[in-house]
């Protein structure tokens, strides 16, 4: 696992990087990862439409931004992502911000398809779900802990949908976007924060 996390590290992305990587992508009626189409291209439109929105609207808390400017440890925060998923969308942007108040959190980006190894290391419920937070030190590359692939909240909603409904059909991500949009990222923030305390 150490390898594999070092590897992927070394081929990361910063966020500037990654938002460009995306807004590139869309110029050529593209989207990230290996699965192309129209629906990939529309979601990745939509999503670019949202990271705009909550790069200028997310603010990290005062007890939170404190926690972090506090940090003692150099650790890195390496999210696993693509361009097309809605909930990271939602999350990443988030994430960005708690990181840039800290010094000594590097944060970095790998694409999902492009690192497989890596992302089969770290399933849910035997899925491929992203987008998934490592908390890594940074000097040894040791996993600490990890985050992802939604909030809580989120979680228990699509297990009750599926629940009812068997799939997460349009009519879901709807009510999803709807509730990420309500929370305004408070909850992501409080739960990566709670991994933060031992910090």
């Amino acid at each position: 696992m150490k390898e594999i996390i070092q590897q992927s590290i070394q081929k990361s992305i910063n966020y500037t990087t990654y938002r460009k990587l995306i807004f590139d992508l869309l110029k050529e009626g593209k989207s990230t990862g290996i699965t192309e189409g129209e629906d990939y291209f529309q979601f990745s439109e939509l999503n670019n439409s949202r990271m705009n929105r909550l790069d200028k609207t997310i603010k990290v808390s005062a007890p939170h931004q404190n926690q972090l400017q506090n940090l003692s440890k150099k650790i890195t925060w390496l999210v696993i992502s693509e361009g097309w998923c809605g909930d990271a969308a939602q999350i990443v942007p988030v994430i960005n911000k708690l990181a840039n108040c800290s010094e000594n959190i590097d944060f970095k980006i790998v694409i999902r398809d492009e690192n497989l190894e890596l992302m089969d290391l770290f399933l849910t419920n035997g899925n491929r779900a992203i987008p998934m937070l490592l908390i890594i030190d940074t000097e040894t590359n040791e996993l600490i802990s990890k985050w992802g692939p939604r909030p809580q909240t989120a979680t228990q909603m699509v297990k009750n949908y599926k629940t009812l409904h068997g799939v997460l059909d349009a009519d879901f991500k709807i009510q999803l976007q709807n509730w990420y949009n309500a929370d305004k990222g408070i909850e992501i923030q409080n739960e990566v924060m709670e991994l933060m305390d031992e910090f």
